[in-house]
């Protein structure tokens, strides 16, 4: 009787759920891979349209100095002409009334980032902070370490005693670097460094609140930048 009442009490163990996920298709015919990450719908790719919605060009932007000091909206590659990981976008671009967020997904909020942070693990006390927050939030964005590795893959990190990227989100964060607004590339480059937009203007101030990822920090920067800025792009669904 003893062993049939321990039997009883018994349960098997659980096993995750599998992550929702799905495609998306914007107007240039570019397709997305998309997950459910809490109650959010994000993009697992950095955007890489350059029409907006309406069908209009969005101008491309070289390296030349003068393109980017003005505040015409703009892209440009990341990797020379490589689609690999997306386009960066000045935020004129990502604020244009013409939307470049394939139709029925937006740019997310600084307060939706927070969202996606907060599922992740982070405080809301910690969230509300600038400069790197949180634990390991990053590393979960992060896309993994993998045989074959593709441009903007994740560069080793100095610390060797640190778990670094595991994806646990799905986001799959790859490492584009950014456009300064006087027009050169980040200093560490593709590989180091990753760097969003968020579509919520900084009060106080004529600049922007974006997100920024460290090949070697586990944690999430926040802070807010120059609207001339060249930043990838995740959109998230309405």
């Amino acid at each position: 009787m003893g062993s049939l009442l321990l039997l009883s009490n018994c349960k098997p163990e659980s096993t995750p759920s599998p992550a929702q996920t799905g495609t998306l298709t914007d107007r240039d015919g570019k397709v997305y891979n998309t997950i459910k990450i809490g109650n959010q719908w994000w993009m697992t790719e950095d955007l890489k349209t350059t029409t907006y919605q309406n069908g209009d060009p969005i101008v491309y932007k070289d390296s030349t100095t003068v393109l980017w000091l003005d505040t015409a909206p703009g892209y440009c590659f990341v990797d020379t002409t490589s689609w690999a990981i997306g386009m960066l976008y000045n935020w004129y671009a990502v604020s244009d009334a013409r939307k470049i967020a394939p139709v029925g997904w937006h740019i997310p909020t600084d307060d939706e980032w927070k969202t996606l942070e907060m599922y992740l693990g982070m405080s809301s006390a910690d969230a509300d902070k600038v400069n790197f927050r949180g634990t390991d939030e990053g590393d979960k964005l992060k896309r993994e370490k993998a045989a074959n590795q593709i441009v903007g893959s994740w560069d080793d990190a100095n610390n060797v005693y640190i778990i670094w990227p595991n994806n646990q989100s799905g986001f799959s964060a790859l490492a584009g670097s950014c456009r300064m607004f006087f027009g050169s590339f980040g200093d560490q480059g593709i590989g180091a460094t990753e760097f969003w937009w968020s579509a919520s203007e900084h009060t106080g101030s004529n600049e922007v609140w974006y997100r920024y990822l460290d090949y070697n920090k586990s944690n999430i920067f926040r802070f807010y930048g120059d609207k001339r800025y060249g930043f990838s792009v995740r959109c998230v669904k309405d």
